[in-house]
């Protein structure tokens, strides 16, 4: 009979379980996770090569003029070495990890979730999938805020394919669209887009795109043309945040003339 539990179990049936419990279910880029990794075995001792923790997030992929969602891993990490799990055993493994600061914000139709996985030669790997809220950190948040206080709103959040001049690590790219609702930029700019670049705990670069309104017949051939476009790359530091919305102003303002 333990022959044939190892053979069900190379196959999943009746092969170990995993079950991953994190500490909570809402963390900004940059925290750390924490969390334990439950292993129970099936009917048959199984040898286990690693538990892997692989983080992922999915994008908007654009081809042949047509749109996808897919998704991508942001980050994995091992926190096992090899080991046995016997017939109905149980093991826990505690682990820790820091979420990168790329991680993007769960808006929208963006998700973002931890998977767990165990690598078993030979046999299937038994797999958990666990779905966090991503919510923005300190300085994103001021980002965001200091926008808004502007006369913006948001209007559209979206995790998508990264052009390739902007490509770092990751596939993807998140972009913010906000519209003026109120204040200076009501009548002179369609939206402004906001996007986080090489972000760390102290600093951020922003890739800021301002579609200005059009106006007369120059204004509305310049926007057929995506003329009225502009782009504009800045760094902004956590001292920056007392007068951060005086400082996207100043930025804001060289485009609206």
């Amino acid at each position: 009979m333990s022959f044939f539990n190892k053979v069900f179990a190379s196959i999943g049936i009746g092969a170990a379980t995993v079950d991953t419990k994190l500490e909570k279910s809402s963390y900004q880029a940059g925290e750390t996770a924490k969390g334990i990794v439950e292993i129970t075995g099936g009917s048959a001792d199984q040898n286990i090569d690693s538990i892997y923790l692989t983080l992922f997030t999915t994008y908007i992929r654009e081809s042949d003029d047509k749109k996808y969602t897919d998704y991508a891993p942001i980050q994995k990490v091992q926190i096992s070495e090899p080991f046995t799990i016997g017939e109905n055993e149980k093991k826990e493994f505690p682990f820790t990890f820091t979420l990168p600061f790329e991680t993007p914000i769960t808006y929208g139709n963006t998700r973002v979730w931890v998977a767990t996985g165990l690598d078993i030669k030979n046999a299937v790997d038994p797999k958990d999938k666990d779905y966090i809220e991503i919510v923005p950190n300190g300085l994103t948040n001021a980002v965001l805020k200091s926008v808004q206080e502007l006369g913006f709103r948001i209007r559209k959040v979206e995790c998508e394919q990264a052009p390739r001049r902007y490509r770092g690590r990751y596939p993807f790219i998140q972009e913010f669209e906000f519209v003026p609702v109120d204040g200076p930029y009501q009548r002179k700019l369609d939206e402004l887009e906001v996007m986080f670049l090489n972000q760390s705990e102290e600093q951020v670069d922003l890739l800021l795109e301002v579609d200005r309104r059009a106006r007369g017949l120059g204004g509305f051939l310049a926007e057929a043309l995506e003329m009225d476009e502009s782009m504009v790359r800045l760094t902004i530091r956590t001292s920056d945040i007392p007068h951060l919305s005086s400082k996207l102003q100043d930025v804001i303002n060289k485009f609206t003339q």
